[in-house]
């Protein structure tokens, strides 16, 4: 006996209704962090021990401030997605969406403030805010 739908069973979804869009965004994002955390270990070990002045200048260059954004950008995107697993596992109800509502936000503001760390540094004396 079937307590599927043939509907159900044809665009095979399942219960989670997001069917494995959410499985294959994490597989490449865990994918392309394999590639992009060995560059951007390179990228900050590179910048140690650089004064100010120099440590802007050199993220101010493009490849060490595109890696960073990707970076940044792809491991924040993981990791929203990430605690949205852990929470719909763990919580419940009201403090469930709150939890959600705080990771996405959280993962978003670093994104944010990363990008506009490494513009700033990437466009000098132009930005000014």
């Amino acid at each position: 006996m079937r307590y599927i739908t043939p509907l159900k069973a044809a665009e095979g979804l399942g219960s989670a209704h997001e069917g494995t869009q959410h499985h294959w965004a994490m597989t490449v994002s865990a994918v392309a962090l394999t590639v992009l955390t060995p560059l951007f270990m390179i990228v900050v070990a590179r910048a140690i021990g650089l004064p100010h002045p120099e440590l802007v200048a050199y993220f101010g260059r493009p490849l060490p401030a595109l890696i960073t954004a990707l970076f940044v950008i792809v491991g924040m995107v993981h990791f929203i997605k990430g605690t949205r697993i852990m929470i719909d596992d763990y919580f419940h109800g009201g403090v469930r969406k709150g939890a959600i509502i705080f990771s996405v936000i959280f993962g978003w503001a670093v994104i944010a403030c990363a990008v506009y760390a490494l513009a700033r540094m990437g466009l000098g004396a132009i930005v000014v805010l």
